[in-house]
Formats: C-alpha cells, structure tokens, sequence
C-alpha cells in the first residue's frame, strides 16, 4: 500500500492527503488487496483531530497515534465502558480511525470552539441537512458484510449482532 501511494503521490498536484484517499479507494475495488492496516497517513483534519483530543503527540508521530487506537481499540472500549457495535466483528481499521479523528475536529469546531487544534479552521463547510430518502448500505465486498445486510424497506440496516 506504501508503494502504491507513493506512486500516486509522485504525480503533480497529488499531495499526501489526496493520493491516500485515493490508494484505499482503490484497495475497496477488486484491483489490490491490502491490509487496511497496514498503512495510513493522517489527513490535515485527522491531525486537527488529535491534537484537539490529546493537546501533544510526545515522540509519537500522528500515524503512530492512530496506530495504536485501532490497535487498542477493544481495551480502551471496555476501559470505556463503551459497547461498540461493529460491522459483524469488523474490526475499525487505520482509515476509519484516521476518519474519526477528522470527524472530531469537525465535531469540536462547534461543540468546543475553545480548542484550538493546529488547523486554524473555525468553521464547518457544509451544514447536515435531513434527506428523506431511505440510505440502502452496501460496503466493498471483500469486507464480507454485504450479505448480511437486512435492509428494511425504510432503508435501515437491521443492526449488527
């Protein structure tokens, strides 16, 4: 996956975050097939994200610190007291770890406008709005979840065991 991104990277005006987005798309296709955790590169909001959550990486590297919350994902949810419901045992892997970070970031530019992050960035670039149309799930078929899919007819997936 290292080798491909740096491949994709190596073309001008591909910066990190892009050519990274791009090689896991192309790993969810039938294409590659490598491990989701075996490489990551933080996006600008996923390291906006840490920072907001941990103030300081110490010697860790941004990559280092996503590592290790996928890594220690099951032990830090019981330390929680948190149930995780996962995609039928899916583990989340480095990308979804990494999506999460950015998804703090975003979440703290309103809900703690107080935590600076390092980005700068104060405001949210598109606002959710309700669609009223059933969400009808599918998921790269090498995840194997597809077939346990159950959407209902309001586009609900019947939820995980």
């Amino acid at each position: 996956m290292a080798s491909a991104f740096e491949l994709l990277r190596s073309y001008p005006l591909m910066g990190n975050f892009l050519a990274y987005q791009f090689v896991m798309d192309i790993n969810y296709s039938t294409i590659t097939n490598f491990s989701e955790m075996e490489f990551v590169v933080p996006g600008p909001g996923a390291r906006d994200g840490i920072y907001k959550c941990f103030g300081t990486t110490g010697d860790f590297a941004e990559a280092d610190v996503i590592r290790l919350m996928a890594e220690r994902q099951e032990e830090e949810f019981a330390r929680l007291g948190l149930a995780f419901r996962s995609l039928w045992g899916r583990r989340l892997q480095l990308i979804d770890c990494q999506n999460l970070f950015c998804e703090v970031s975003k979440y703290a530019r309103l809900a703690h406008p107080e935590i600076p992050g390092i980005s700068g960035r104060t405001r949210i670039k598109q606002i959710f709005t309700h669609a009223p149309q059933p969400i009808h799930y599918w998921f790269p078929p090498k995840w194997g979840v597809n077939e346990r899919l159950d959407n209902d007819s309001a586009g609900r997936v019947i939820a995980p065991e």
